[in-house]
């Protein structure tokens, strides 16, 4: 029944692409064995220098150079149902591989994946809690260890990955203190687990480098959320006041395309303000608005998974995957090979933090010399003053 329905919702699709065109942009004719991929964007756009750019020029990079198809749609709304459509599109013009990068996807994973199950799909930043909350809906608790999250979708195609983000975070927390910041501000985005986990690592990070150089009262972090995952007027004023009011050297804009209103409050007044980047290496888009902007960018690995699994697939090892939720982090010493880390050709170095600083500092996580806590539920004990204000919007 679940395939004649599929079969139905897909004949209808084709109906509808063919009388209004839908948003499918075709790249690469070729094909791996029966390989034919597909990404569907979140709220944002494939220019977004985040989530939906990284994963979209991988996945391209990655079908071009293999012969793969590979389209990707963006929804006409910010909405579930937009999302669960642009899907319908992608199996309806023959996608059998489908990466959907953001906690947002999870409603779709858990309508979706069993309305098509002969569909591989990637869900990237979509974790236990995410599944839970859109399966169980309005009697969950929060707590996924209370429930069986292989309820609510169909664990028989589907791999998700979240990952440790209160690494990267505290990794550039760390890097700013130790290059000689000390007036830090964190602009979150909307007010996620993933958001929470970025800046708790990065007020972490910032008190391990002050602990270090003896220096902990003379730092100060600002923490807000902007409520969204992008900038507007009344964000811009907000960083305004922290860099030309209360004297900020260095923001942490953790939300996708929020980074914008800090940067437009940085380059304005000549005050010469800073920004962190997160999820990908931000620095191009940062910089445009000033040169040498961006101090560095707590990045996530989605371009090291995306390849990972189009290459398992390709292999014949999604069978290594397919119903797993992994917590990806540190596998390596070496930073290139982990799932959390600084860009090491566009971060800052100077002598306060070098390049051979930050690899000591990778080692010392990864053999667990030192402890990031993933606790989110509190604002971390920590010797630096922090400012929390809440939320913009």
């Amino acid at each position: 029944m679940k395939k004649l329905i599929a079969a139905l919702l897909a004949g209808l699709m084709l109906l509808s692409l063919a009388a209004c065109g839908g948003s499918g942009n075709g790249s690469g004719n070729g094909s791996s064995g029966d390989m034919n991929v597909a990404m569907v964007t979140d709220s944002g756009d494939i220019t977004d220098q985040s989530f939906n750019q990284t994963t979209y020029e991988t996945a391209k990079s990655w079908c071009e150079k293999n012969g793969v198809a590979f389209n990707y749609y963006k929804p006409e709304k910010d909405t579930d149902e937009a999302r669960n459509a642009s899907i319908d599109q992608a199996v309806a013009a023959g996608a059998n591989i489908i990466l959907l990068p953001g906690y947002m996807f999870a409603a779709s994973l858990v309508a979706q994946t069993n309305l098509y199950p002969d569909v591989k799909f990637i869900g990237l930043d979509v974790g236990e809690g995410d599944l839970c909350e859109k399966g169980v809906g309005a009697d969950y608790d929060y707590n996924p260890a209370n429930w069986n999250v292989g309820d609510y979708y169909n664990t028989k195609n589907t791999y998700c990955a979240t990952y440790q983000e209160e690494i990267s975070g505290f990794m550039a927390g760390y890097a700013a203190v130790k290059l000689g910041y000390r007036h830090l501000g964190f602009l979150g985005g909307m007010d996620v687990p993933a958001v929470r986990r970025f800046g708790y690592g990065y007020v972490q990070g910032a008190d391990a480098a002050a602990a270090e150089l003896g220096c902990t009262g003379d730092v100060t972090v600002e923490f807000v959320c902007g409520g969204q995952f992008f900038g507007d007027a009344d964000i811009t004023a907000a960083m305004d006041t922290w860099y030309n009011t209360l004297g900020v050297e260095l923001v942490f804009a953790c939300g996708g395309g929020i980074y914008t209103s800090a940067a437009e409050a940085a380059a304005k007044g000549g005050v010469g303000g800073k920004v962190i980047g997160v999820d990908s290496d931000q620095s191009s888009k940062i910089d445009s608005y000033a040169a040498g902007m961006t101090v560095t960018s707590a990045m996530k690995g989605l371009d090291a998974t995306v390849n990972m699994l189009l290459t398992a697939i390709k292999d014949g090892k999604w069978g290594d995957y397919v119903g797993k939720i992994e917590n990806l982090g540190m596998v390596s010493d070496d930073p290139s090979e982990n799932f959390v880390q600084l860009p090491l050709e566009t971060t800052q170095w100077a002598d306060g933090f070098t390049k051979d600083d930050y690899l000591a500092l990778v080692k010392d996580i990864h053999g667990g010399k030192i402890s990031i806590s993933n606790d989110i539920s509190a604002m971390p004990s920590v010797s630096v003053v922090v400012n929390d204000y809440g939320s913009i919007k």
